[in-house]
Order: structure tokens, then C-alpha cells, then sequence
């Protein structure tokens, strides 16, 4: 297939990117290119074509050619989500509805959403499968909860949209993000020897390498039309269920001379749920996920010893998104609805 990715140049667009074309697709991106200079090490990307725009300018003719896009683009959690809700809701809703109906218009005839577990919002202990009721409690799992139900009226016989509810990721990418929690538990107890934690450690968690939710991707792609058609998937491996306190145990055994300390404002977290990743590995068998909680922590510690990571990369602009935003926008080149101050044009050759 020829396959737009957007988000390409994104924490989980680098492996979703390298995977598809591994598996032989044609493969384009479409990024704003926010965080373009924040890697973890000097790696260099794969050369793809992309397209320097934002979701919400898109026109069918920008998709002329596609058989399929992967939406990865969107703000990219709830941090970064609550400094400008209706920025969020903008370009996670909205934003997603734009690129879906051009998607739709240029005749392309999939559309892979990377939606989130984080509409599931507050649930407690029980495990939830698809059908559970939605209970978002943040502006960014709200959003997908909205790009959910309207990309769904677009489905029909011509236009095939799948919904990925990815489970919280974690694990090293060259675009890494320090701001999801093994990534963040593990960076702080290497640079600090403190296995940090913000609240008090018992909401659930289901956590899923980012490795695994690119091999979600492609299998998706790659499957019976009729399997995947207009459906939810969560995106876990199901017994890949945790509380925070039980990760930071993990981490704690990881990183030599660590202790596990408590923020003195730590309480309890409004999100919390458990998943089930069942229905996807029901619906294919070939989608096998092989990466847990403790191997992705090993992975890490071993990628930030070898990379030097520093407390400034780690709590500064290079790793944490919100930090990176603020930054652009208090030097005037990104506006408050993160569009850039400047306009930027289109790589050529897409």
C-alpha cells in the first residue's frame, strides 16, 4: 500500500514508520515537526517525504494517491492536553475529522486512528473490554472519545476507518518522551536515584511497549477488511496490567542504588483502569506482543546510561513535551492554538 503517516516524526511515529516500510508499503509522512531536534542519541531518521503541515490544513489533494493513512498525529497527553483544552479538542477532534474526511475524498479506503485507553478514563479495578462505558476525565481522553464517534459516521462501504486504543506507552524511540510514566520513572531514578513517584501508586495501568503498538499497526493494516471495519481494539497484552507502585517496584530492582520516593503532594489519580487486550489478539492471532513492563525497563536504563541522559534532558525541553510547547510559544514562534507563527512550506516530493 501507499500509507500516510501522520505524526511521522513523533515518538511512536519513528517505529511505526520503520516498520511499515520494512514491511514493503510505500510510506509518507505528515508532520508540524514540533519537536524536530529532540532525540535520544545521534540517530538519524529514515529518509521518508514528509509533508511540513497540520492536521487541520489538510485538503483531499494533499492525499491524492494514498490507499491508507495511520493517524498518529495530536497533542499527545493529558499534561499537554489541560494547557489549552480547546486546543486539544481542536486538533484531537477536530483536527482528526479534517484529515479523515480529505482521507475520504482522495479515496483512500483505510483509516488507522491511534486512539487512546484513556477514554476509559475513571473505572476503578474491574477489566474493561471495548463495549465499557467511556469516562474520560481529561480533555485529551475526552477528544478521542469525540474523533472516535465522528470518524465512525464516516465509515461505510468505501471508507474503512479501525480505532487502536493504545494502552499507555512506554519504551525507547529516537523522538523519546519522558513524560509517560516508565519512561519518567526510570529517567528520574538514573539521573536522581529516586524512583519518583506523583501520586500515591495505586491507580491501574495498562502499559504497552511502543514497539508493540507499531506491530498493532501494521497488522491491522494488513488484515480482512471485514475484521477490522469500523471496530475498537485495546492495544495491550492483557496480563500487562499494573498499578504505578508495582512499576516502580520494577524500576527500583532495575536501576542499581534507586529507592522509591513519594511526592509529598502524592495522593490518589482520578485515571484509573484496566484493560483487555483480548479482542485484538482474538481477531489476530499473527499479533503477538512481546515486550513487558520489566524488559522495556531494562531496555531503558541500558539506552539512557549509554546516551549520557542528563536531568536537563530528562526535565527540560528535549524529553517533555509541555516544556518544549512553552518554550516555542514564549519565544513568539508558536501561537497559543500551537500553529506556528511562520509559515512553513511543503517538502517536495510527496
Amino acid at each position: 500500500m501507499r500509507v500516510l503517516v501522520s505524526g511521522s516524526d513523533g515518538y511512536l511515529g519513528w517505529p511505526v514508520v520503520r516498520l511499515l516500510q520494512a514491511a514493503g508499503h510505500d510510506v509518507a509522512g505528515l508532520d508540524t515537526l514540533l519537536y524536530e531536534g529532540c532525540l535520544l542519541g545521534a540517530i538519524e531518521p529514515d529518509t521518508i517525504p514528509v509533508m511540513r503541515m497540520d492536521i487541520r490544513d489538510v485538503t483531499p489533494a494533499h492525499l491524492d494517491g494514498f490507499d491508507a493513512v495511520v493517524h498518529l498525529a495530536g497533542i499527545s497527553n493529558d499534561p499537554l492536553g489541560d494547557l489549552d483544552p480547546s486546543s486539544t479538542y481542536d486538533v484531537n477532534h477536530r483536527g482528526t475529522v479534517v484529515l479523515a474526511e480529505a482521507a475520504k475524498a482522495a479515496g483512500a479506503t483505510r483509516f488507522l486512528f491511534s486512539s487512546s485507553c484513556s477514554l476509559y478514563g475513571a473505572h476503578g479495578d474491574a477489566m474493561l473490554d471495548e463495549s465499557a462505558e467511556f469516562n474520560p476525565v481529561t480533555p485529551y481522553g475526552e477528544s478521542k472519545v469525540f474523533a472516535e464517534r465522528d470518524l465512525s459516521i464516516l465509515a461505510d462501504d468505501d471508507f474503512s476507518p479501525t480505532y487502536l486504543r493504545n494502552a499507555t506507552a512506554f519504551g525507547v524511540s529516537p523522538r523519546l518522551r519522558g513524560d509517560l510514566v516508565v519512561n519518567n520513572l526510570v529517567g528520574h531514578a538514573v539521573t536522581h536515584g529516586e524512583v519518583f513517584l506523583k501520586s500515591d501508586g495505586t491507580p491501574w495501568r495498562p502499559l504497552v511497549h511502543v514497539e508493540d503498538i507499531a506491530a498493532a499497526f501494521l497488522a491491522i493494516l494488513g488484515a480482512p477488511r471485514h475484521l477490522v471495519h469500523d471496530e475498537p481494539f485495546n492495544v495491550c497484552r492483557t496480563t500487562e496490567n499494573y498499578q504505578i507502585r508495582e512499576v516502580a517496584e520494577i524500576v527500583e530492582q532495575i536501576v542499581p542504588g534507586s529507592r522509591i520516593v513519594l511526592a509529598e503532594s502524592a495522593g490518589p489519580d482520578k485515571r484509573n483502569y484496566r484493560v483487555s487486550g483480548d479482542k485484538l489478539a482474538e481477531t489476530l492471532p499473527s499479533f503477538q506482543p512481546s515486550w513487558t513492563v520489566r524488559r522495556g525497563a531494562e531496555q531503558l536504563y541500558e539506552a539512557f546510561v549509554a546516551n549520557g541522559l542528563t536531568e536537563d534532558d530528562l526535565e527540560g525541553t528535549t524529553f517533555l513535551r509541555i516544556r518544549k510547547v512553552q518554550e516555542l510559544q514564549d519565544a513568539g514562534r508558536l501561537t497559543a492554538d500551537l500553529r506556528w507563527q511562520t509559515q512553513v512550506g511543503e517538502a517536495a516530493g510527496v
